[in-house]
């Protein structure tokens, strides 16, 4: 019997771990908001080659020094490759994310709203927004900062819609990050269509081709039936 033994890693591994152990999101509260907005950025940014989009990987800002990083819940990055990374090394790519969103959760709201603002202030972070899928620590559970000529934040403002759905313009993305019955929603204005994950997309696309069968099915009975009385 051969034994395989697991791969050693590799002194840059070794140096810039590609985790700390710990769970990606503290409950379904966090994770599927995480994972929507992954989704929905990466199929909006499939066809450009020159922007990364992630989320929940370190970021290692300083190097020689893997105490600094930061594991933005959702960031993108314009003017890098749009490929696969284990880790995101700030001196290595030549700039730091343009974008991040932070799920706040009860164990991460104090570090979201005074640590990482400093943070990504300094690394140039244009937009920072947050989001609070309970509702039980932000109000409202939707907000954003962009960092000014002097490099400090400034909260977006955002308009309420009718239907008391809040819209927050990101200059970065040319979208709205909108709060709508509580759920973080990404929306194309100039197309003026909400952002699909990959799986509601192809959800959408079958419905689509069942109801063009239904169609198709009712016309040939209709025209069946007038056949039928003209005989």
């Amino acid at each position: 019997m051969v034994t395989i033994l697991p791969r050693a890693p590799t002194q840059v591994e070794r140096f810039y771990p590609e985790t700390d152990g710990e769970p990606l999101a503290e409950s379904d509260f966090q994770r599927e908001p995480l994972t929507y907005a992954v989704s929905a950025l990466r199929r909006y940014f499939e066809g450009r080659p020159d922007v990364y989009v992630s989320g929940n990987l370190f970021i290692y800002y300083l190097e020689g020094v893997p105490a600094c990083v930061v594991a933005p819940d959702v960031f993108v990055v314009f003017g890098v490759g749009n490929h696969d990374r284990a880790i995101y090394q700030v001196w290595e790519e030549g700039k730091a994310p343009d974008l991040v969103i932070e799920i706040t959760s009860k164990k991460t709201r104090r570090k979201d709203e005074r640590e990482k603002p400093r943070t990504y202030a300094r690394l140039k972070v244009k937009e920072y927004f947050q989001y609070d899928p309970t509702g039980e620590y932000l109000v409202p559970a939707l907000k954003g900062r962009r960092l000014d000529a002097r490099g400090r934040y400034r909260p977006i403002a955002g308009r309420w819609l009718s239907g008391e759905v809040l819209a927050l313009k990101s200059q970065v993305l040319g979208l709205e990050l909108r709060l709508e019955e509580g759920r973080l929603r990404l929306f194309d204005p100039s197309e003026e269509r909400y952002l699909l994950t990959y799986r509601e997309a192809e959800e959408a696309r079958q419905k689509a081709e069942a109801r063009i069968r239904e169609l198709e099915a009712e016309v040939a009975r209709l025209r069946g039936g007038r056949r039928g009385r003209t005989v």
